[in-house]
């Protein structure tokens, strides 16, 4: 994949400057020393990453003491508590005060850090940080924005939501359409991002109601917040070139993000099978190994590990549950360069105006809704 998958830092302010990333350590599949590993990769390419990790003392110090990429580039913030992947939102909202992950939020609240990143429980990472950061005045529901590999020149696409909630009406899919148009016009420098709504064909007489009604806020709307509508884009567009941001509610965003994972881990798997299956297929892969190289990190799911919370009045990055050290160093990768951009600041002073056209448009609909009904 493309190496440069995230926002670059502005140009304006060219000085280096010590990021302080938030981590909650004890959230993976794979436990404390997975997270650990990614922020060692992490802080031995860049020099200007500092990192507070958030766990147990006991487990952690002894794992960060055999990582000489993070002397005296880390500290440890003690939490005895874990939220783990069966936790309920509601449960972890009412005791999770001592928990690693309320613990790390808690610090970007504080100002004592600038990113959070988190391989826990979505459910629980987004109840808890729409409490601790705060929904940006004028946001309905917050989303989760992924980048998907993609042909159109810049690399990749925006798709959100990516399961922070899976429930989406008319008014959220509009604002939906706004944050990402945002992020692609900040993260991906695209001037006027072409925005296409997710349904199950590209007829206009096709979908749901509220997909139906979603289309026509969004077309109404796209001129005055600087975005191209495309209209209806189906599952194949996902990684093509007819839009740049992909809008859908998050249950259909999330399905849709797994199987791709799914399916670039099986066109590995099916790869390593077929070069390993007689001794003149193996010289082939020899003779194709830069090639094949070159594919397997393109297709590597682990390389763009990351979505982003978008919504909130503070920088969330959600890693995979199950990610391992290269995929952690991504997300913090991520969150470092989000971080050295002035992202979320830019972002939140687009989304508040932006989300002023969601409300009063979304108002505006409902109106003329009634009235046509009445008549």
């Amino acid at each position: 994949m493309s190496q440069t998958i995230t926002p670059k830092p502005a140009p304006s302010n060219p000085q280096a400057e010590r990021i302080v990333i938030s981590v909650d350590a004890m959230g993976s599949d794979k436990g404390p020393a997975a997270i650990v590993a990614g922020c060692s990769h992490s802080a031995k390419k860049n020099k200007d990453i500092f990192f507070l990790l958030h766990g147990r003392k006991s487990e952690l110090e002894p794992l960060v003491a055999r990582k000489k990429n993070l002397r005296g580039r880390c500290t440890i913030v003690d939490a005895e508590g874990i939220v783990s992947m069966e936790d309920k939102p509601s449960q972890v909202m009412r005791s999770g005060k001592s928990t690693s992950m309320w613990s790390a939020l808690e610090s970007v609240r504080n100002k004592e850090a600038t990113v959070c990143v988190s391989c826990g429980n979505t459910g629980a990472l987004m109840a808890l940080s729409v409490i601790r950061l705060r929904k940006i005045p004028g946001v309905y529901r917050p989303a989760i924005a992924v980048l998907w590999p993609s042909r159109n020149p810049q690399g990749f696409n925006v798709m959100l939501d990516a399961g922070a909630d899976i429930r989406a009406d008319e008014r959220d899919l509009l604002q939906y359409a706004l944050m990402g148009a945002s992020y692609a016009r900040n993260g991906l420098h695209l001037a006027r991002p072409r925005v296409g709504l997710l349904n199950v064909g590209t007829e206009e007489f096709k979908g749901r109601a509220e997909i139906q009604a979603a289309n026509e806020l969004i077309a109404e709307n796209a001129d005055a917040a600087n975005f191209e509508y495309v209209g209806f884009v189906e599952g194949s567009d996902l990684p093509g070139t007819k839009c740049d941001v992909i809008v859908t509610d998050g249950f259909t965003g999330n399905i849709a993000l797994k199987t791709g994972e799914g399916t670039a881990s099986l066109i590995r798997d099916l790869l390593r099978e077929a070069f390993n299956y007689t001794p003149l297929s193996r010289l082939a892969a020899l003779l194709a190994f830069t090639s094949l190289k070159r594919l397997s990190s393109r297709i590597d799911p682990r390389k763009v590990n990351g979505g982003i919370f978008l919504g909130l009045n503070g920088t969330v990055v959600k890693s995979h549950g199950s990610a391992d050290a290269t995929g952690v160093s991504a997300a913090v990768k991520l969150a470092f360069q989000l971080a050295q951009s002035g992202f979320n600041e830019k972002l939140a002073a687009r989304i508040s105006a932006a989300t002023m056209l969601a409300s009063e448009a979304g108002t505006e609909h409902i109106k003329n809704s009634e009235e046509e009904a009445n008549s």
